[in-house]
């Protein structure tokens, strides 16, 4: 009779326990849930800035309720010429928008193998005593370019650098997706540093953590004076050094290097003589061709804001219109070049190629970057309003695995972006070039946010939120971020608006229209074309009377 009621008790016990952890994660589904509570919505700007040796860094507030809401948190770092950002991976998964600049990258997968090998000219010219030169050579995982426009995906604890190896700064913006499934910690951003002596890139939530470390400080012990250990801020400042020595087998005074003690140098440091490295060749073409983009481009920001200061100019912009017609062409001409050599190599995702049954990439071949700037894959087009390009787990497979995207927008002057909302994503939209007058609805029928949203600010788009944007005079131009890897859009006006799929008398009676008006509504909307809109000068005087 005892084992029975043993049995019964256990039982209970677990179905309370059970219940137990469905209720707390109930709980915890539904502050996340209630992050989102928002009536007004903000245009950031980066509140903390740390100057490093080679660079800057500049991050947003991740507790912020904007960012609460979305789950995220944005870096952005400027690399200076021969500046390399440190060796560190992070709790959650990542993509960077590289604004400005180009340079080299490295990301190391666990169990890859080591492909790129230094060259024996290289190795001999180090005047290095071994006799097995082959053996002593330098080995090490694959090495990817990068350049204005590119989207590079990075998972979750992953390790990854940048190097800055051209003329002028890279500018890199990150998102990181901390709600995403493959962050187990908390809510904080955290990067892993594992070389130098970096700064913490989010001091506003990190403090806490902090203060902690330097309670726990005088209970170390090990290899170190009590007082030195856990002053440098990479992993190996952590351990012991005496372990570490035993471990890599060297000496200690290797060990203090890899601890970062004695380093003054942030999370950028200057590379002296630029990084050797084997790395995959840059023709003097393709160098000679990014240096003259990154002279366009400057000219062309001098000539915009010289031209917003002056009120604009008809013939400026004609000559910028031309500049950039230009550029697109030379961008397609490097597409097509790029799908020559990858059809020429036998891979089997190529650019462009929208094929994928899990067996061209694997794990140590992802793709993990595109380039989102190519005029000639933009999904939407209207020559006289602007472009948009999507960028999904569709044309970048490794974005189903970080179930993210990425979309980049451009708006010709007065342009609009007919309002919309995103069906099943966040979006998190930063302004690269101009200003536009934005406006964001929530489902109680409520204006969250009008106001000119201008270059450098943040605004985050929450799901199902309608948003439109009206581009100034000098143009807009931007990259949103969204949190899934397949995000859809449901637009308001266009050929495909939700207005023009709905039968007409529905519509009338739903808007108390006569057939007609609503037959007018539906042509016009036909005749609009896409979601990309540029208004007739009859509006646009309409707009000037009223």
């Amino acid at each position: 009779m005892a084992k029975p009621i043993l049995l019964y008790t256990s039982l209970c016990f677990l179905v309370l326990f059970i219940n137990g952890c469905l209720a707390h994660r109930q709980w915890q589904q539904q502050q996340e849930f209630n992050q989102c509570q928002l009536d007004s919505l903000d245009a950031l700007e980066p509140n903390n800035r740390i100057e490093a040796e080679a660079g800057a860094i500049e991050s947003w507030d991740p507790n912020d309720k904007q960012f609460q809401c979305v789950g995220v948190a944005v870096v952005r770092r400027t690399i200076e010429p021969n500046g390399l950002l440190l060796p560190q991976y992070c709790n959650a998964p990542q993509l960077m928008y590289i604004q400005r600049g180009y340079g080299i990258f490295g990301a190391v997968f666990p169990g890859c193998p080591n492909t790129y090998q230094e060259s024996q000219e290289q190795q001999q010219g180090q005047d290095r005593r071994s006799q097995d030169q082959d053996k002593d050579r330098d080995q090490h995982q694959k090495i990817r370019n990068f350049r204005q426009g590119d989207i590079i995906a990075l998972p979750a604890g992953v390790t990854h650098w940048l190097y800055n190896d051209g003329e002028s700064e890279v500018v890199a913006l990150s998102l990181l997706d901390i709600n995403n499934q493959a962050n187990q910690l908390d809510q904080n951003p955290r990067n892993f540093y594992l070389a130098g002596n970096p700064e913490d890139e989010f001091q506003q939530q990190n403090r806490s953590r902090r203060h902690q470390q330097e309670q726990g400080q005088g209970h170390r012990e090990g290899g170190r004076h009590g007082q030195q250990q856990g002053q440098g801020n990479n992993l190996f400042s952590g351990f012991r050094a005496k372990d570490l020595a035993e471990v890599f087998n060297v000496n200690e005074d290797t060990i203090r290097n890899l601890q970062g003690l004695q380093e003054d140098r942030s999370n950028i440091v200057r590379v002296k003589g630029g990084l050797q490295v084997a790395r995959p060749p840059r023709s003097r073409e393709e160098r000679e061709r990014l240096e003259r983009q990154e002279r366009e481009q400057e000219r062309e920001d001098e000539r915009e804001q010289r031209e917003s200061r002056q009120g604009g100019s008809g013939h400026g912009r004609e000559e910028r219109e031309q500049e950039e017609r230009q550029q697109e062409r030379e961008e397609e001409q490097e597409q097509e070049m790029e799908r020559h050599e990858s059809r020429r190599v036998g891979r089997g995702l190529g650019r462009g190629c929208l094929r994928y049954n899990g067996i061209e990439e694997t794990l140590c071949t992802l793709r993990l970057r595109e380039n989102i700037h190519d005029p000639s894959r933009a999904d939407i087009y209207n020559p006289d309003a602007g472009r948009i390009s999507t960028l999904n787990s569709h044309n970048l497979p490794i974005l189903r695995w970080l179930q993210l995207s990425a979309e980049f927008g451009r708006l010709q002057k007065d342009a609009i972006y007919a309002p919309h909302w995103n069906r099943n994503a966040h979006s998190v939209i930063y302004v690269l070039k101009g200003r536009a007058q934005v406006q964001v609805v929530d489902n109680f029928g409520q204006t969250v946010f009008d106001d000119e949203l201008q270059q450098e600010q943040i605004l985050t788009v929450p799901q199902n939120f309608a948003v439109v944007k009206r581009a100034g005079s000098e143009g807009f131009e931007w990259v949103a971020f969204k949190t899934n890897d397949k995000a859809q859009i449901s637009p308001l006006a266009g050929r495909t608006s939700v207005l023009r799929a709905i039968p007409a008398d529905v519509l009338a009676n739903a808007f108390q229209l006569r057939q007609e008006d609503v037959l007018e509504l539906k042509v016009n909307m036909e005749r609009q074309g896409n979601t990309l809109i540029r208004p007739s000068r009859s509006s646009s005087q309409r707009r000037a009377i009223a």
